[in-house]
């Protein structure tokens, strides 16, 4: 058995509780206070916590939930992070609840933040603020370069991998990425039927790899397409390389 469902903190965060027979482990816990709720009212135990990366809404629960938790709290090679019990880097792998986690270092979002993918029961991928669906996460502390290879390094998985981000802001994300490329028929659909699901207040996430690769421009900066819809806003878009085109859109989209 793999069940994998969120817990909603601040306004838009995800927190992500793995359940499998073998026990139930947390991805993120910026916030204590919903996941106490959850598991009292569940009547769990949590077994292990994995971190992504420092920020606060990522890794604010910790103080409080690890006298709670049964295993470990693991996370990136990080002096930013407080109450980790072993630090991983990238090509090692962690097992936890009878699933195997590969270790992958992404960073650009911040220089720290790693990625979680299994492929034990189905391909898995727990990424942070890295990808999301529709957009990526700003870079902070890495660079524009960093940033793109380690979306692309993300690409590279199986297309059926499911894609478990931190954050709710998929909406938000199409209606740029509609500015980007207004003729793309998988992008349209799937903005219409983002519209009907938080109407209806129902998560978008997971998402799949498969659904980014066609619809998400950080995930489109080599297609050709994508470099001729911008090629209004940007000359010389389809000479330039991928990461003058990602970095042209974050910036555009920050700018927003």
């Amino acid at each position: 058995m793999l069940k994998i469902s969120h817990i909603q903190a601040y306004s838009d965060n995800y927190i992500w509780l793995i359940q499998t027979n073998e026990g139930n482990t947390l991805v993120d816990p910026g916030d204590a206070v919903p996941v106490l709720d959850f598991i009292q009212k569940q009547e769990i135990e949590i077994n292990d916590i994995l971190i992504t990366h420092h920020h606060f809404d990522h890794v604010g629960g910790l103080k409080t939930l690890k006298p709670l938790i049964k295993g470990s709290i693991i996370g990136p090679e990080s002096k930013n992070i407080n109450d980790l019990d072993y630090k991983v880097r990238d090509g090692e792998s962690i097992n936890t609840i009878g699933l195997e986690f590969s270790v992958i270092e992404i960073p650009g979002h911040t220089l720290d933040h790693i990625a979680f993918y299994s492929n034990t029961k189905k391909d898995v991928l727990f990424c942070g603020d890295t990808i999301f669906s529709g957009g990526c996460g700003r870079v902070f502390e890495g660079t524009f370069q960093q940033m793109n290879n380690s979306i692309n390094i993300l690409s590279q998985l199986p297309k059926a991998t499911e894609i478990y981000c931190a954050h709710e802001y998929t909406l938000s994300n199409l209606v740029f990425a509609k500015q980007v490329e207004p003729k793309n028929d998988e992008l349209n659909h799937y903005y219409d039927a983002v519209i009907n699901m938080r109407e209806n207040d129902i998560s978008t996430i997971p998402t799949t790899l498969n659904r980014e690769l066609q619809i998400n421009p950080f995930l489109r900066v080599s297609n050709a397409s994508l470099r001729e819809s911008i090629s209004d806003k940007l000359s010389n878009s389809v000479q330039l390389s991928d990461t003058e085109i990602f970095k042209f859109l974050r910036t555009w989209k920050d700018s927003l």
